[in-house]
């Protein structure tokens, strides 16, 4: 089963884990390392982790949903997010308040069955209000003062997939992945 170090205690964040059904995240920071590259031609390009990608994978087929709100636009963001079945992304997001109140009433939920995972300052508000606010090895250090949860990735480098097993195996989920992933090859 996946471990994160939780400021919450092992008995309350598993309490939040086994509420969340929608999963925010970041781009830059989180699921990219935060660089950006810049073609000849002025292109924004972006590198993402697979299994960060996988973990999203599992985290919709078990269930969950999956939101995007970043501060940035880029044809790469909408590219990957529609190659993993991510529905809703809210791109160029300066204030993510608005986007977060946005989300909450097209999906009818409360903040606390809503994880957001964000890395830096402007993340703040919405990592405070979720149910469960994570942020990645590499965030901002006051972020990960305030983070109920701080993962052991850095951000690109499989810090989703991480927060997504263990929500997962709080939910009794990740079980059912592994199981998938382990079952016997018929022969002929």
């Amino acid at each position: 089963m996946a471990r994160v170090t939780s400021s919450l205690g092992d008995d309350e964040f598993r309490s939040r884990a086994n509420g969340i059904k929608l999963l925010i995240l970041d781009i830059d920071g989180v699921m990219t390392d935060g660089s950006i590259v810049i073609d000849d031609h002025g292109k924004e390009l972006k590198t993402f982790s697979v299994r960060d990608g996988f973990g999203i994978r599992c985290w919709l087929r078990a269930g969950g949903d999956v939101a995007i709100i970043t501060g940035r636009v880029c044809q790469a963001v909408a590219h990957r997010c529609r190659d993993l079945g991510v529905e809703r992304i809210i791109q160029g997001a300066r204030d993510k308040i608005p986007a977060f109140r946005e989300l909450l009433a097209e999906k009818g939920l409360e903040p606390a069955s809503v994880c957001y995972l964000g890395d830096d300052l402007p993340d703040l508000p919405l990592i405070r209000a979720c149910g469960i606010g994570a942020t990645v090895a590499d965030g901002h250090p006051v972020v990960r003062e305030d983070a109920d949860v701080v993962l052991e990735s850095p951000g690109g480098k499989g810090a989703v997939r991480e927060l997504i097993e263990a929500i997962l195996a709080c939910q009794g989920h990740w079980e059912e992945v592994i199981a998938h992933y382990r079952r016997e090859i018929p022969v002929p």
